[in-house]
């Protein structure tokens, strides 16, 4: 089995950031070694080919591992750390920052949490009297074009928490972030009805592969 030298991708991290290195360089970082037929770029770059991203291989499923040559239980286990570690890091960011003072942590926040689902997923950030975040959840899941919302199920949650505020979001797999008609009807509708509860929604952001909508900086709430 050959062993990768870090140094390459490890000194590009050093010098130029972590946000320099190609998926591929960040996989054959933590894999550290080949197989003795490929090399470890080689099979970093089979994994996301075969998975087709590094979100699909990190959601992956054990059983899916089994078919991949060069992964055995214990990488399986390091992934799937991995991928819990960031969830982690990113919800506890969140939690009780300030989303008008920092909005690009919480479009951060946001595209770590939808950009690579694939399926349209709706999900509302909770915030208090203070516009600090409370909590969040995805509320309603749909298909790949499609997500039913009810407002007053919004409403009905942000009652629970005591929230004073709301920030919408959702994906786009298509990739196209750009919000549709049905999209502008449905936040209208819940603008509406948090109303009567007297919650705003202080924005709603749709997430693409790469970029980015608000509605807020639109100008459309």
């Amino acid at each position: 089995m050959e062993t990768l030298s870090p140094l390459l991708p490890r000194e590009k991290l050093l010098r130029d950031g972590a946000m320099l290195l190609t998926d591929e360089e960040l996989l054959a970082l933590f894999l550290r070694t080949g197989t003795r037929s490929k090399n470890v770029f080689a099979l970093a770059r089979d994994l996301l080919q075969h998975f087709g991203s590094l979100h699909g291989l990190l959601s992956a499923e054990m059983k899916d591992f089994r078919r991949v040559e060069g992964i055995g239980l214990a990488t399986f286990a390091q992934l799937k750390g991995i991928a819990e570690l960031a969830q982690r890091y990113y919800c506890s960011g969140i939690r009780g920052i300030n989303p008008l003072k920092d909005p690009q942590m919480t479009r951060e926040f946001v595209r770590s949490q939808l950009a690579e689902e694939e399926r349209e997923i709706f999900m509302v950030i909770f915030l208090d009297n203070q516009n600090r975040v409370l909590s969040h959840s995805r509320l309603f899941s749909g298909t790949l074009s499609h997500v039913e919302v009810h407002p007053r199920e919004i409403a009905r949650e942000a009652i629970k928490v005591n929230a004073a505020g709301v920030i919408l979001a959702h994906n786009h797999p298509s990739g196209r972030a750009e919000p549709s008609k049905a999209d502008r009807d449905v936040t209208a509708r819940i603008i509406k009805c948090c109303q009567f509860m007297d919650i705003r929604v202080l924005d709603h952001l749709v997430i693409g592969r790469g970029e980015y909508v608000s509605f807020a900086e639109r100008g459309w709430i």
